[in-house]
Parts: C-alpha cells; structure tokens; sequence
C-alpha cells in the first residue's frame, strides 16, 4: 500500500482499509468519546447519544461534522467515513470510549458499547475494495473501444491485443488503471505482467505470449476477478 496517499494521523482510515483486506467482520474505533452524538456535546446540551445507526447514513456525516478534531486528524467525521468504507466489504463498525473497562473484552462478548454502525451494504469482494481504495496507482495500461467495451459491458477479462498502450513502471501484480483512448479511466485491475512485458505483449493474442516473452503467466493482462469498473 502507498501510505503517502492517506493523510498523516489518518488511523482511522488505515483500520478500515485493513478492515477490507481482511474482510473482518467488525472494525472498532477506540476514542475519546462514548461514541456519536446528534451534535457535539460539550457545545450543545440537546445532543442526545447514537447508540445504533446505519454505516454509510450520510445525515451521521452531517452530525460528525462539527465533533472533535479536524478531518486530516483523526477528529469524528472520519471515524463516520471509516465506517462507511468498512462497511464496503461488509463490516460493522463500533466507535467507544478508549478508557471503558475491559471494552475489547466486552465488545467480543457481544455487550453494547459505544456507536454501533451497522452495515447494511452488499458486500464487496476486500481485494476490489482495496483497489477502489487506491487514489494513485502505478501505471495505466490505454485500451481500444472494443477492450473498453467487453470489460464495461460484457464483463470479461482484459487482453493484451486490446491494449494500445503502457504507461509508467510497474511490476506484475501492481493495481494499474485501464483508461480509454480519450484518457479517461474505465476501470482497475491487478496486472500479471510488468510494464516491460506488456508492452512487448500489446496489440498481440494471447496465443503469441510465450514466443515474444519466453513465458506465459495467464493468457489475461488482467483477469476479470481482478477488475472493478471506475
């Protein structure tokens, strides 16, 4: 994982990017509060306790807007946002009190602690979560409108001789970007090639890989359980 691309401090979004690796069924976020509240409390005294809602919800993010420390800090809207990004690959999210007694215990014991935000989302499968996930990736591979079009519509595999062009340096196994001819991104994938051998492979079937690389390691420059559309 690149973590220049996550703000310094950002804990909470690191959880929930492991979270979806993981696939865990449940992410907690210990705080400095008992969990979330309708408005912040030490402002106003009608802010009443959440003590479950639905992740992803977004009046939650309207609510954390104002509580505790900014959003490249750690403040509450981004423990609302990690909620919400955990529960992509369906994990439910508890935000609690770090001092509570024995809360990790209690928590595995089923108690009721804290903000439980609940997901209600299909889930996403964590390895194409994570690459939803990327805000920069290493390379971009340029496709051809009959490759933009059995990856978007038909959904397949992506292969080589649908590829005009490569771009950056990246090893197999890299998420890289598959953009059209205009530029614009269509989709991310996990390649098995490098850089320097799909450029060799471009614009060739599939049956050709072995002779001009010596080797073969899938017919696929990018297989289509190792693809999500943008």
């Amino acid at each position: 994982m690149v973590t220049d691309e996550i703000k310094f401090g950002d804990n909470d979004t690191l959880g929930a990017l492991v979270a979806n690796l993981i696939e865990a069924d449940a992410l907690i976020i210990l705080t400095d509060q008992r969990g979330l509240y309708t408005a912040d409390p030490r402002k106003d005294p009608n802010a009443t306790f959440v003590h479950e809602a639905r992740a992803g919800d977004l009046t939650l993010e309207a609510m954390a807007g104002g509580v505790g420390s900014s959003l490249g800090s750690g403040g509450m809207l981004t423990k609302i946002l990690a909620a919400k990004r955990g529960a992509r690959s369906g994990a439910h999210t508890v935000i609690a009190w770090g001092r509570e007694e024995n809360v990790l215990l209690r928590l595995a014991q089923g108690e009721g602690i804290g903000t439980q935000l609940i997901s209600q989302m299909a889930p996403v499968a964590a390895r194409k979560q994570w690459m939803m996930d990327h805000l920069q990736t290493l390379g971009q591979v340029i496709l051809d409108a009959g490759a933009v079009q059995k990856l978007t519509r038909e959904g397949k595999s992506l292969l080589p001789i649908g590829v005009l062009d490569v771009r950056g340096e990246f090893s197999r196994g890299a998420v890289v970007t598959c953009c059209d001819e205009a530029g614009s991104p269509v989709a991310r994938g996990l390649i098995n090639y490098s850089s320097t051998d799909a450029r060799r492979i471009k614009r060739h079937a599939s049956a050709e890989i072995e002779a001009i690389l010596g080797f073969v390691e899938e017919s696929e420059l990018i297989h289509r359980d190792n693809l999500v559309l943008l």
